[in-house]
């Protein structure tokens, strides 16, 4: 790839990664409307671990309360707010990880992956964002949140393995439908994005080690690099925001997106 595409491809991965507007649904386009051939395993384990970074590393102190009350927890410490969201993270992600291995086990993983897939899954989980995002309360803090609500958007997280799904997008909708905040709603959802990027890195890894395909190591570099910066912000401002702009741009921008999709199905 040449820099062009490092850095249009990476940004693409860090900005979609967390916005609720599909990154399989932007990463098809380059190659449908360009003409650009597969990035490749090894730049995909890259720009995962830049947006794997981005979010531990804004989230950094509050990874490090959960964790610290989380184990306090397990030497029988009284519960806190933090340990509870630890425990929540923990069995809300098992969902989307048993959804994934029936998915690989019957090779539909690799079959969803088409452009009218992705179309159609963009639209329809898009206007259950923005009903969400219209009819939710938004009233509950993070603070408040259950084990039951914290697995019903656990399960909502596993439909994101379905290509054009989102997987910020599903999971605000289910916090949104059950009534946190908009802010409590997209905090949680990258909390729970962590152990998902980081499950889904591994098993880039191990495919990469059978790859026998030469590395170009300044390529993933410059592409870890970029999905790391563009991600980082991308979480900043859209924390910053969402309480005053809400999700209908997104909703909107996803029913533009999948038009031009179901375009380049017909074309």
């Amino acid at each position: 790839m040449d820099s062009l595409q490092i850095i249009i491809l990476a940004l693409i991965q860090g900005i979609t990664e967390f916005l609720p507007i599909s990154s399989s649904g932007h990463l098809i386009l380059p190659a449908q409307l360009l003409g650009w051939q597969d990035q490749g395993l090894a730049f995909d384990v890259a720009v995962h671990l830049g947006t794997l970074a981005a979010v531990v590393g804004y989230f950094r102190k509050d990874l490090m309360n959960i964790a610290f009350d989380w184990l306090g927890s397990l030497a029988g410490k009284e519960k806190t707010v933090n340990s509870r969201l630890g425990w929540y993270l923990i069995f809300a992600t098992f969902p989307a990880v048993l959804f994934g291995l029936a998915l690989k086990a019957v090779g539909l993983d690799e079959a969803m992956r088409t452009v009218a897939v992705i179309a159609g899954t963009t639209l329809i989980f898009g206007a259950l964002l923005g009903y969400a995002d219209l009819k939710g309360k938004r009233v509950q803090p993070l603070e408040k949140l259950s084990f039951k609500q914290a697995m019903i958007i656990g399960f909502a997280q596993a439909l994101a393995l379905i290509p054009g799904t989102s997987r910020s997008g599903i999971t605000m909708t289910a916090a949104l439908m059950l009534g946190l905040t908009r802010e409590a709603s997209a905090r949680f959802s990258f909390l729970l994005s962590i152990p998902v990027i980081l499950g889904a890195g591994l098993l880039l890894v191990l495919d990469l080690l059978q790859d026998t395909s030469s590395i170009d190591w300044n390529v993933l570099l410059s592409g870890a690099a970029v999905a790391a910066v563009s991600a980082w912000i991308c979480i900043h401002f859209f924390l910053s925001f969402i309480n005053r702009i809400g999700l209908m741009p997104f909703v909107i921008y996803r029913f533009i997106l999948g038009a031009v999709l179901l375009w380049v199905t017909l074309v």
